[in-house]
Formats: structure tokens, C-alpha cells, sequence
């Protein structure tokens, strides 16, 4: 049986990192894996958890399942850094938290109910969007539809655009949002375009599905959150998806939540129940070390400041990057100006170039990003800031 199976292509980011690692050249530099990176090019554990993990070292006493949502402490804080300790969806019991392995459980997780509750419904996703959106999604055997996001020309979003394709979506419709520092644009909805959107799904009818994977990465924690609480405030439903890999750097611990809003504390619980008959039926019990270490870090007043100051640093230094690599850029050349990459947030941007200067800068420079140009900003640091400008200034000549 298995011999039937046709050898399938590499993932496009996972083979771009191999290729990296197989180059010998001591000057490469890999813009692509987005994973957030120190001045020194790791991507480290921070403080808090290290703290966290030894406290959870030496106090935890069984390794016996977590109850079918997960940690609840961990529950409770997903649920209050996404819309507010005093948000009224907690107050009125209206929300249905449960954990998740990854964010990527949880947008698979909320596609399996979306296909339970609503056989026929579409979600529409940006374009561009995050390169697994689609797998994870359409394997529930859900309808997708693109709505215009990003105008390539402008290095903006097309919001005009989007706005009149999203006029199309109905009741029975979801829209798939970025909460904030867009992957893999890094152009960010305002709060006027996240009020007109709420505006449209309140006419329309349609869900808001909204993807959290990066907050506190563009402009702070509350911040970030803006759409999520404005959505939740002013429409009866929406999904949301959350991931703890950025923020707490939790990668490999697959630590995520997802969270259902719905009209009345009756209709989350039944929502709850529903998502964890389907998530017995995915992967039975959720993982604990991540979980275990979000309650922690986040009900402890000493190391919840120092995670947030660790935050503060990561988000920081990804800002300063963007100016650097803007000036860096602007000074080696003159075919293009880079100064919208200073005005979008979070770790990714594109840099506008072809797809053949891509190649030749991966072939002749090591310089390594996926084809569409999409760059990951935490991977250049002071050691090849100048080296990457005058890499991509060469393409461009």
C-alpha cells in the first residue's frame, strides 16, 4: 500500500532552512524560518520560563492527563490577555477557552467545528496569507475564498479592495483576520479599518475567525488586542485562534488556546462541548509542560512583569531592526525606497523583489528568503546588516 505513495516536494520555509543549513558559506544568512532571533542569532528561552520551569520542576508531582481543555489557569489567561480581564464576553461567561497544540491545533480545531456547525460555509483569507492557513483550513473540507489584503505596488493594504470583496461574504461566512503583524506582510489593519470591517460583519452577518499568533510583537500587548475587543464587544460571535510561540518563544512546546465567543453563556457551553468532542477525537488530551508554564508566568506578579519586559525588549529590537535595514537599504541604493518596512510591524516584510533576484541572491550571496521576497526582520543583526544591503543593492542594480 504504502509503496504507491508519490514522493511529495519539500515544504517550501523547511526546505529554504535546509538548504541554509547545507551552505558553507561563513557569510549566509537566513531571512526566511520565522522564528524570533537575538542580536547574536539565537532564539532563546526566556528568563521567565526558565524561572517558571523550575518552579513547575519542583512542585509538579504526577504526569496524569490535564482535563480534556487543558490547563485551566493557562485557559484563563489566554482568555484575559485576548480581550481583557473585565472584558464583558468573560464577565457574562460567553467565551469557551480551551488549549491547543499551537496555533495551528487551534485554527484546525475551529475549522473541524466550523464544518460540523456549518457544512457549507466559506472562509475567506487574505492574499497574500500565511502559508498554512490554507492546508490547515480546506483539510476540515471547507470552502475558501481569497480577499484582496496587500497591494504589492504600494507596499500597503488595499483596503478598498478588500472591503468590496468582503461585501460578498454572508451569514454563513467566516472571515479569516490577522489580529495584528500580518504574516507575511507585516501591514496592519488601523482601528478605523478594524471598525469598518466590524461594521460590515454586523450588515453582512458574516463570523470574524481571527488569528492571534504574534501579539505583543507589534505594538504591545493590549495593543494588539485592539480588533479582537472591539469584535467581541460590538458582534454576538467570533473565533479566535492564539499561539504562546512568539511571545513566550514556547515553539517546540505547542502551546495555543482557542477561544469561541458566542451570543449567551448557554451557547459557549455548547460550544465547548462541541469542541471537545472534537479534539478527543483529533489528538485526545492536550500537552501540558507549555500550558503549565503560561499559568505560572502569568499568575505570578514577579514573573509576569518580567515577561513583559522581555516582550518589550524582543518587540523593540525588531522596530530598531526596521529602521536599520530602511536606512541600511536607502543609503546602498537608489532603484527603491524601503521606508514602508519601518512602518509595518512584527517580524516579516516583503521586500518587493522579483523572484529571480531572490535566486540570485540565495545563489551568489547566501542570503537566503523565500521566493516572494518575504524576509523575517529578527534575522538581521549588526554582524550582517551591511552585508544583506549591499547583497540586495547588487539584485537591484
Amino acid at each position: 500500500m504504502l509503496t504507491e505513495l508519490p514522493l511529495l516536494p519539500a515544504d517550501p520555509i523547511l526546505g529554504l532552512s535546509a538548504a541554509y543549513h547545507a551552505d558553507t558559506n561563513p557569510d549566509k544568512v537566513d531571512l526566511g524560518v520565522g522564528v524570533y532571533k537575538t542580536e547574536q542569532g539565537n532564539t532563546p528561552i526566556l528568563a521567565c520560563v526558565k524561572q517558571a520551569e523550575a518552579e513547575l520542576y519542583q512542585n509538579e508531582s504526577s504526569k496524569v492527563y490535564t482535563p480534556p481543555a487543558g490547563v485551566p489557569g493557562a485557559n484563563r489567561a489566554a482568555a484575559a490577555l485576548a480581550f481583557g480581564e473585565q472584558h464583558a464576553v468573560i464577565r457574562d461567561q460567553r467565551v469557551a477557552t480551551i488549549q491547543t497544540p499551537g496555533g495551528c491545533g487551534a485554527l484546525r480545531a475551529a475549522a473541524e467545528l466550523i464544518a460540523k456547525a456549518k457544512p457549507n460555509a466559506t472562509i475567506w483569507v487574505s492574499n497574500p496569507t500565511w502559508g498554512n492557513h490554507v492546508p490547515l483550513l480546506s483539510s476540515a473540507g471547507i470552502t475558501l475564498k481569497e480577499y484582496p489584503y496587500y497591494d504589492f505596488n504600494r507596499q500597503a493594504i488595499d483596503f478598498d479592495a478588500m472591503l468590496e470583496a468582503l461585501q460578498q461574504a454572508g451569514k454563513d461566512d467566516l472571515v479569516l483576520l490577522h489580529a495584528c503583524c500580518h504574516n507575511p506582510s507585516g501591514a496592519d489593519l488601523t482601528p478605523n479599518q478594524w471598525q469598518q470591517i466590524t461594521e460590515l460583519a454586523a450588515k453582512r452577518g458574516f463570523t470574524p475567525f481571527i488569528d492571534m499568533a504574534y501579539q505583543g510583537f507589534g505594538d504591545g500587548i493590549v495593543e494588539d488586542a485592539y480588533g479582537v475587543r472591539l469584535m467581541a464587544d460590538q458582534l454576538p460571535e467570533l473565533i479566535l485562534a492564539t499561539s504562546f510561540s512568539k511571545n513566550l518563544g514556547l515553539y517546540r512546546e505547542r502551546t495555543g488556546s482557542l477561544s469561541i465567543v458566542a451570543p449567551s453563556a448557554t451557547g459557549a457551553a455548547a460550544s465547548l462541548s462541541q469542541i471537545l468532542s472534537i479534539t478527543r477525537g483529533l489528538y485526545s488530551m492536550p500537552p501540558a509542560h507549555g500550558s503549565s508554564l503560561v499559568d505560572i508566568i502569568y499568575h505570578s506578579e514577579s514573573l509576569h512583569a518580567l515577561w513583559l519586559q522581555e516582550l518589550t525588549d524582543m518587540r523593540e529590537r525588531i522596530s530598531g531592526l526596521r529602521e536599520q535595514l530602511v536606512g541600511a537599504l536607502n543609503s546602498t541604493q537608489q532603484q527603491m525606497n524601503f521606508s514602508f518596512i519601518a512602518q509595518q510591524r512584527g517580524m516579516f516584510s516583503f521586500l518587493g523583489l522579483s523572484t529571480a533576484q531572490v535566486t540570485r541572491l540565495k545563489n551568489e550571496f547566501s542570503v537566503y528568503m523565500t521566493d516572494n521576497s518575504r524576509v523575517n526582520i529578527a534575522g538581521v543583526n549588526g554582524a550582517n546588516l551591511d552585508y544583506v544591503s549591499r547583497a540586495i543593492g547588487q539584485v537591484l542594480s
